[in-house]
């Protein structure tokens, strides 16, 4: 791991990790609402001119619904993010539903071993 060229270049950016209070539990817009994670333990992350994301560790994610996608960007924050299609158990994939900083950068080292999902396609909520 590195240190972030995007917090050097931009030190007014901020990307704030907190971990949130209690339990969380995202969930597929299907019927019944598939659980796809539930846990205790989600990094929430508000980053300037970003929609708060909601990191949860791969050990409490369905990872067997995940399937690596070949989308790859970048963010001079975090790192090289790694996209996953998430199947349902409906049959239906929701394409690049979830991602994950396998190697962020030094700042965002607590993001390593955790995915977050866009909230268009899974639904985060307190249980």
């Amino acid at each position: 791991m590195s240190e972030s060229p995007g917090h050097r270049r931009w030190p007014d950016h901020k990307v704030v990790e907190k971990h949130a209070r209690g339990r969380l539990v995202a969930t597929l817009d299907t019927p019944g609402g598939e659980v796809v994670a539930d846990s205790n333990d989600v990094i929430v992350v508000a980053e300037d001119e970003h929609p708060k994301r909601y990191y949860f560790p791969r050990k409490d994610v369905r990872m067997e619904k995940l399937e690596r996608s070949d989308t790859i960007t970048q963010c001079p924050f975090k790192g090289t993010a790694h996209y996953f299609n998430l199947r349902s158990s409906d049959g239906r994939t929701f394409a690049d539903a979830v991602w994950s900083y396998e190697e962020p950068f030094d700042e965002h080292v607590d993001l390593k071993d955790r995915v977050a999902f866009y909230d268009d396609k899974v639904q985060i909520a307190a249980a």
